[in-house]
């Protein structure tokens, strides 16, 4: 049997989930997004884990905007589920109020993306959940709240992913295999990206955006359009 086959077929399914079902939240997401940037502030994304890979695909890249920022969990994991580390972590990037946070959290119901929501309404931080309906919604939360991340955020984006992320079965092996929500948290980032592109337009805004630096004048493009935001970007 074709496994690399049947995985396609079956992310490809489930991208089509998100863009038939997610729009009116991405367009919500986008929406608050450019408002924030359009008054000065920096985007922020926080994943704890592999979710990460799905925040840094908004991260100083080509195409991409200048004004966002890592919320970076160093522990890659490890601390997930620390009760306090948000708020450490928070006070170290120290968003203005108005900033947006999107949370990427597949399960929503480890300690780091809830009090990180949680950390928002206390500061006056917007928050956008980037989750898995079917998974948060089965799983107990590990935080003393009770709450999951999907409870607590602002704008909730629903990633389409099945209890427990992975999704082909092979026969002989224990549990599934090949996870959907990294390629489907990526592809959710991207389409909000070109839509708060879009609103800064309308607006008749000139996005800062990133070119890639391997192309004749990036770098100096790159350095300008970065120039502006350095100062509130702790980084990697």
């Amino acid at each position: 049997m074709n496994k690399a086959q049947e995985y396609y077929e079956r992310v490809t399914e489930v991208l089509a989930k998100i863009n038939d079902t997610q729009q009116d939240q991405i367009q919500a997401a986008a929406k608050m997004i450019a408002d924030s940037i359009a008054d000065g502030k920096i985007l922020y994304l926080l994943g704890g884990g592999h979710s990460l890979m799905v925040a840094a695909e908004a991260y100083h890249r080509a195409g991409g905007l200048a004004p966002v920022d890592i919320i970076h969990d160093k522990s890659f994991g490890r601390a997930e589920r620390c009760q306090g580390y948000a708020k450490q972590l928070l006070d170290w990037y120290d968003p203005a109020p108005g900033s947006v946070i999107v949370i990427i959290s597949n399960s929503g119901r480890n300690a780091l993306g809830i009090e990180t929501a949680l950390e928002c309404k206390e500061r006056g931080v917007k928050s956008i959940a980037i989750t898995s309906l079917n998974h948060s919604s089965a799983a107990e939360s590990r935080h003393p709240s009770g709450k999951r991340v999907f409870e607590i955020a602002d704008i909730v984006i629903d990633n389409c992913g099945i209890l427990g992320d992975a999704i082909l079965d092979v026969e002989g092996v224990q549990g599934k295999i090949c996870p959907t929500s990294t390629i489907a948290g990526a592809m959710i980032v991207d389409m909000i990206m070109a839509q708060v592109v879009q609103n800064l337009v309308d607006r008749g805004m000139t996005p800062p955006v990133f070119i890639s630096a391997n192309v004749d004048g990036g770098d100096e493009h790159n350095k300008k359009v970065f120039a502006k935001y350095q100062h509130l970007i702790k980084g990697l």
